[in-house]
């Protein structure tokens, strides 16, 4: 069984909504799983403010979780065309994973949630795309023989799975984002399948 990590941050929970999705296309495929993980805040505070192990949902990803996975999907809210704080805290953690080529080889996809359509999607899902590279991962994207990609206007982009969920947070992932999103986490999960041959 090839297990691979979706690991994401979601403030609202529309980022979380795009990596359950993602999950649903990696356990799609025959051989592969999909491992849920998430990271905590961050604070300007110098001292842990949050919990071991957060309240709800999947835990918080450990070390461990990149050396082990097959393949990783990564997701964060935009945050000024970027990715959110906490996530890029997390990932400047992972020198050691750089240092022993521990995700050299492996694929690697995208996601991102915006508030608006015109609120940094592509700039965000390719700034994460660069920590993924120097770690030598195999950037996977989406396709135009996804037909969604031509006729959505709301998320989605072939640099990866993505959701316009409104100034308020509120609006849900709509039927065109959720079947891109699941089709990328498909699209890793054979790809990772075909590395292993």
């Amino acid at each position: 069984m090839l297990e691979l990590l979706v690991l994401y941050y979601s403030r609202h929970g529309s980022t979380r909504k795009l990596a359950e999705y993602i999950a649903l296309g990696v356990d799609g495929v025959d051989g592969c799983g999909a491992r849920l993980r998430t990271v905590p805040a961050v604070s300007t505070v110098a001292e842990a403010v949050e919990a071991d192990i957060p309240a709800a949902g999947p835990p918080y990803a450990e070390a461990r979780d990149l050396d082990e996975c097959a393949g990783l999907a990564l997701g964060s809210p935009t945050r000024f065309g970027n990715m959110a704080a906490p996530l890029k805290y997390f990932l400047d953690g992972t020198g050691a994973q750089w240092y022993s080529g521990a995700l050299a080889g492996k694929p690697a996809c995208v996601f991102t949630s915006t508030g608006s359509v015109h609120g940094g999607q592509e700039t965000t899902l390719v700034s994460m795309m660069v920590p993924l590279l120097h770690h030598g991962m195999l950037i996977v994207g989406l396709p135009y023989t996804e037909p969604e990609l031509t006729t959505t206007t709301t998320g989605g982009t072939p640099y990866g799975a993505s959701h316009v969920a409104g100034n308020d947070s509120g609006r849900p992932v709509d039927d065109v984002e959720r079947r891109l999103a699941v089709a990328l986490g498909r699209r890793l999960a054979e790809t990772a399948v075909k590395l292993r041959r």
